[in-house]
């Protein structure tokens, strides 16, 4: 579900505003139900199955590491030179050879002996004794719209296009284990605005349940600090009204002109979803999204801006009963972690949104006996390896840059191309190993892993394993199966695990 009334209150505070913009936000969550049920769903699915035409595949049980998953999405791409792979150093001075500067951050020390990270992350640096830090993650190179491709395929584990909707990973942890709480969305998404922002539609593409249905897809949340706003029944409404409003509501979507475009399986699951949400908007439980709850002194470690809080958010849910988590910084094209000029400048930026929030999350989990059942990664779709694009061997967007070989800017100073090589990963809780260094990469340019590669359906294998879901669960949909790892084929990494 998508909240456009977090976008209203921040503009206005009268009532008569909530009340429109939850119209609206009914409204969008209709269309884009509808939506994923017309484009993206199967109009056929197998016959035999007890949910009306999708059957599961028999898959192995294991048993669950953890209860909850967060992810902490460092969305356009984090520069692992920058922040987890520090590598040979320079300052910024005009004239310095591009080649010699791998890193534009000085490494630091951490609490583990063999564990260096870059000046920036302080605070992460203490944390590091009770995590793993993998930096041989590789991804595939899928062209030159790398962002929404990228991001499509890490979310879902799919390069697109498919013939049928990839269900996103939180909606197989929905689909598969179920909530943790009945009254608690099981897959939550914070501060991803899906409008406005530039590429909506792919990024609508793959905060989806896809073909698991709509009761299985993300609830929303894009401003975390007005979050509450979305789980309240409007102003003055009385439990009765209320009862009402939802019944017609239902039937509304019954009589829907989309609904014919959608099977009797994901006709119902929509129902079913704003049930969940009724749930939701009638219980007691909703108190853990509102932020104004938090101790003042508590609520001042994360606050760095929209990530976080919703880090805050996320430990509030967690504690909650959420499933899956995924908390981000944000993708809007050439902001935040697309860093394609000024990414020294612009990371250091991003350093301080993100550093405190991180840390503050998994001491604060731990402080609660929350950690060891909690799963939490740090990721990017990619990494970035390069002071001015197109320098060397690349198809420059502006020649005149491959030419350049000294630094005469600050804007330069950065790494700015698309790398898929290698990035680095973090990962706590979950039976993960603590204080723990997995993978290499070179030491010089381009940085290739050369030890341990995890590969993204290995790495998904290794998540869904510490959830207790095989790499080969799934379903049959049109006559063809459909697995949580590409193919089912996808190799958890049991050397992560204590």
């Amino acid at each position: 579900m998508y909240d456009n009334n977090n976008q209203t209150t921040e503009l206005s505070g009268q009532s008569t505003d909530r009340q429109i913009a939850r119209r609206e936000f009914l409204q969008a969550t209709m269309t884009a139900s509808a939506t994923t049920l017309a484009l993206g769903a199967p109009q056929s699915l197998t016959a035999a199955s007890p949910h009306g035409g999708m059957a599961e595949i028999a898959a192995r049980k294991i048993a669950p590491k953890a209860d909850t998953c967060i992810l902490l999405w460092m969305a356009g791409g984090m520069a692992a030179p920058d922040t987890f792979n520090p590598q040979r150093y320079f300052p910024f001075e005009v004239g310095i050879p591009v080649e010699k500067i791998i890193s534009t951050f000085p490494a630091i020390d951490t609490v583990v002996d063999n564990i260096k990270i870059t000046s920036g992350l302080e605070n992460i640096a203490k944390i590091m004794d009770r995590g793993t830090l993998i930096r041989s993650h590789v991804l595939p190179d899928l062209g030159h719209i790398l962002h929404s491709r990228h991001q499509y395929h890490w979310h879902t584990g799919y390069v697109p296009p498919q013939t049928v909707a990839a269900p996103h990973l939180g909606a197989w942890m929905a689909k598969l284990l179920g909530p943790n709480n009945p009254a608690i969305p099981a897959f939550i998404d914070i501060g991803q605005r899906l409008e406005g922002v530039g590429e909506k539609e792919e990024l609508k593409a793959f905060h989806t349940a896809g073909f698991l249905g709509s009761e299985y897809g993300p609830f929303v949340l894009p401003f975390p600090q007005n979050a509450i706003q979305s789980v309240k029944p409007p102003k003055g409404m009385t439990p009765a009204r209320f009862e009402k409003r939802n019944k017609h509501f239902r039937e509304l979507i019954k009589r829907s002109p989309q609904a014919e475009f959608a099977s009797d399986y994901h006709q119902e699951s929509l129902i079913r979803s704003m049930e969940n949400a009724y749930r939701l908007l009638s219980s007691k439980e909703r108190s853990a999204f509102d932020l104004t709850l938090e101790p003042e002194e508590s609520y001042k470690n994360y606050d760095t801006g929209r990530f976080g809080q919703g880090c805050l958010l996320a430990r509030r849910l967690t504690e909650a009963g959420a499933r899956f988590i995924e908390v981000t910084t944000e993708y809007v094209p050439f902001v935040s972690w697309d860093t394609h000029e000024n990414g020294h400048t612009t990371v250091a930026k991003m350093k301080k949104e993100i550093d405190r929030p991180i840390a503050q999350l998994i001491l604060d989990l731990e402080e609660r006996g929350l950690l060891d059942r909690t799963l939490v990664i740090v990721a990017s779709e990619f990494s970035r390896d390069m002071m001015i694009e197109g320098v060397p061997g690349s198809n420059a967007r502006d020649q005149s840059r491959a030419k350049t070989d000294v630094l005469k800017e600050l804007k330069h100073y950065g790494q700015h191309r698309h790398f898929t090589g290698s990035s680095s990963v973090l990962m706590f809780g979950g039976g993960i190993k603590k204080g723990h260094l997995y993978g290499e990469t070179r030491n010089e340019r381009p940085l290739m892993v050369t030890q341990n590669p995890i590969t993204l359906p290995d790495l998904h294998a290794t998540i869904f394993h510490a959830m207790g879901i095989a790499p080969d669960a799934g379903f049959d949909i049109e006559e063809r199966p459909f697995y949580a790892t590409r193919d089912g084929k996808g190799k958890p990494h049991m050397e992560l695990f204590a």
